[in-house]
């Protein structure tokens, strides 16, 4: 019974954290915690763990389906790789309530304006990749930020990722989420390496979930494709919103 519901947490969250294209740690943390008891690191460690397969299942669907930017893929999963390998061993030092008020308020701001903005986005199908441009030099320092982050917090940084490639780099919502999908299957899978070293990892719920995990990410992506632009903006924001008040909660 406890596999079985471990799978099914990780169907909904897999399908969940594909469409929006944030991994689903957002979701696991507070269960893993509040529920389940978890202590600290070894939520973190399996939490990333189950944001790994489902970033992995979810990417091969994107690249099917031609919607991930190889141009900014590479370059900001390379950008992630230090700040994931570095937060998993800083972990301890960013649990702090300054931190966790900080980055709350940061993440509520976020919420905000994505949702006040969702209406304002292009669709995939007015992207060409032959004539895009965007910053690249910006988006490679947020995401050794994103990385960091991911790590430490082991939420996957999609969550904080998307948003930032939408408004501060000008990608469109679904080659948004597609490419940072991507870019998080690089970056928690050093993040994963680095937590199971560090014994952080548990992992029999970590298989069960992650498995649950592979089966929604193929199904999250299938819905992306029915699923208008706002509709996935305002399900980030939610998701963003909800992070933050979880942030802001511990903090106080």
């Amino acid at each position: 019974m406890e596999l079985l519901l471990f799978f099914l947490l990780g169907l909904g969250v897999g399908t969940f954290g594909t469409l929006v294209g944030i991994g689903g740690g957002l979701i696991l943390i507070p269960i893993f915690l509040l529920v389940l008891h978890f202590p600290a690191q070894q939520a973190i460690g399996t939490s990333l763990t189950v944001v790994f397969f489902n970033a992995l299942s979810g990417t091969i669907a994107y690249i099917k389906q031609k919607k991930v930017y190889y141009d900014a893929a590479f370059r900001f999963a390379l950008a992630t790789l230090p700040g994931a390998f570095l937060g998993s061993y800083l972990a301890d030092y960013f649990t702090g309530t300054t931190f966790n008020m900080v980055f709350g308020v940061f993440l509520l701001f976020m919420a905000i304006l994505m949702y006040t903005k969702s209406s304002s986005k292009k669709a995939a199908a007015d992207f060409d990749k032959e004539t895009f441009t965007y910053n690249r030099m910006l988006g490679i320092i947020i995401s050794a930020g994103v990385g960091f982050l991911s790590s430490i917090l082991g939420i996957g940084g999609g969550v904080i990722h998307v948003p930032l490639m939408i408004y501060a780099l000008g990608f469109p919502t679904h080659v948004a989420t597609a490419t940072s999908h991507c870019v998080l299957a690089v970056s928690s899978f050093t993040g994963v390496i680095s937590h199971y070293i560090l014994n952080h990892i548990l992992v029999g719920p970590a298989l069960s979930i992650g498995i649950g995990a592979v089966i929604g990410a193929q199904i999250g992506a299938k819905l992306s494709n029915k699923t208008k632009s706002k509709v996935i903006i305002i399900l980030l924001s939610c998701a963003v919103f909800a992070l933050g008040v979880r942030l802001i909660i511990s903090a106080l």
